[in-house]
């Protein structure tokens, strides 16, 4: 599992694009065959990846958690960007289709991914934080989430937001998740921008087609920073930063939070003048 130290906002104003990259962009997920963790010290989130070809894959703990089992003390929420796959949690199984979520409660101790096809494998987005107490596994499909709808069509935002992970939807500790789409000719996520110290976040970009990207801005509202990001790429966004990106074609993301609170609204917005 590899390990990232999040640099703090005067640290961060000093990196070159290398370091901005090393220290909050995850290029490396989705490997075919294999489970991939990183660690933050960000609220404790774990992100990663999981794409089984022929044979399943079985989550474990690690030496990092010095746990029995990865749930001992966490939970996990789960997004398939790939082919049909199952989740079969302690006995268990789960279908997931594409952009079906599955909520994995704390004390839950075998997990293992499979894909129905392997020349079409699952490609399992997971996000884990640690988790006080149990919820139940639960699934959902995209007929099951909350849509909330955003943006306007002449400031290039119009979107629907799909909430999974909620205060009210799956129940969870503290890990809140979903996915964002955009309507034709929509670009712009998260704009206007906003903060919320009270969680961190990891956004991860999914369905950019091959030869273009998504300019994701972080960083503190009077400094803003540039990251190109491509596909099944992710970003780890401190509680101080803001994160918003425009495409050059259209793409998805999945949006997953943790910290202090669930509420989805508590922001601390921040006008499009201010940014610098």
């Amino acid at each position: 599992m590899k390990v990232i130290h999040a640099p703090s906002p005067n640290e961060t104003s000093m990196l070159d694009t290398e370091g901005l990259r090393d220290s909050f962009l995850l290029e490396e997920l989705f490997q075919p065959g294999e489970i991939t963790l990183v660690y933050t010290d960000l609220d404790r989130a774990i992100v990663g990846s999981a794409v089984p070809g022929a044979a399943p894959l079985k989550l474990d703990a690690g030496d990092e958690l010095r746990a029995q089992y990865f749930c001992e003390r966490r939970e996990i929420g789960i997004l398939n960007f790939g082919g049909k796959g199952t989740v079969t949690v302690d006995g268990t199984a789960y279908d997931l289709e594409k952009c079906d979520c599955l909520y994995i409660g704390r004390g839950s101790q075998e997990v293992v991914f499979a894909s129905a096809d392997a020349a079409k494998a699952a490609e399992f987005y997971l996000i884990s934080y640690p988790a006080h107490a149990a919820y139940p596994t639960t699934k959902a499909t995209p007929a099951d989430a909350t849509r909330v709808e955003l943006g306007t069509k002449e400031e290039c935002n119009e979107r629907t937001i799909c909430q999974y992970i909620h205060e009210n939807g799956i129940k969870s500790c503290q890990l809140v998740l979903g996915y964002t789409e955009f309507k034709p000719g929509s670009i712009w996520n998260t704009m206007p921008s906003h903060t919320h110290l009270r969680r961190s976040e990891v956004y991860c970009y999914f369905d950019v087609p091959v030869g273009h990207a998504v300019l994701h801005m972080m960083g503190e509202p009077t400094e803003t920073r540039p990251l190109w990001v491509h596909d099944k790429q992710a970003i780890l966004s401190p509680a101080w930063s803001i994160h918003s990106g425009v495409g050059t074609s259209a793409y998805r993301f999945v949006w997953a939070m943790g910290g202090e609170n669930q509420a989805f609204t508590d922001m601390d917005k921040i006008n499009i003048s201010d940014l610098r």
